[in-house]
């Protein structure tokens, strides 16, 4: 199974966070392309069965023009390669149709309540589905602290979380295939 793996990230975490599903895509045994929105065509996500898409959570959704700039220009922002244009809404819209190809969605946010941070893995999964895409499970959020660092265990909360997700897709390609 060919899995394509895609991010955006601002302060470096939802890099993390995506690199460690993608290592735990591979370590099941699935060919995987991974990497930031601004080095992956929306084209390529054509050629294969199942596609991740994550980002940040800003003002209770996916990030916007206004706080990716906020991110790039932040003298306090050491990942050197802050998502600024285009942003995740605009890879999304721009896929091709995913004729019931299998989806998952996640998202880094604040450790505090969803009710206060929101999500954009919800966002992001309204979107995928939308297209055509069948999610494989729901969306997924992990935590940063309020001075952007993942919280201790998220990495491996990744890794766990992407064997779930072969799992899920192995069992979904099988009902797809019936």
């Amino acid at each position: 199974m060919k899995a394509l793996v895609v991010y955006e990230s601002m302060y470096g975490n939802t890099a993390t966070i995506g690199e460690a599903i993608t290592a735990s895509l591979r370590a099941q045994g699935l060919e995987v392309t991974s990497g930031p929105i601004s080095k992956i065509e929306p084209a390529q996500a054509r050629e294969v069965d199942l596609l991740v898409a994550g980002g940040p959570t800003h003002v209770h959704g996916m990030s916007s023009t206004k706080s990716r700039k906020t991110a790039v220009d932040d003298a306090d922002n050491t990942y050197p390669e802050p998502t600024g244009a285009p942003g995740l809404r605009t890879w999304l819209k721009e896929l091709s149709p995913g004729g019931g190809r299998l989806a998952a969605a996640f998202d880094t946010r604040i450790d505090k309540s969803i009710l206060l941070t929101g999500s954009a893995a919800k966002g992001i999964a309204r979107r995928l589905q939308g297209n055509g895409f069948r999610l494989v499970l729901e969306p997924e959020c992990f935590l940063v602290s309020t001075d952007n660092r993942l919280i201790d265990g998220e990495t491996e909360h990744a890794t766990a979380w992407g064997i779930r997700i072969a799992e899920s897709a192995s069992a979904g390609a099988t009902r797809g295939a019936s």
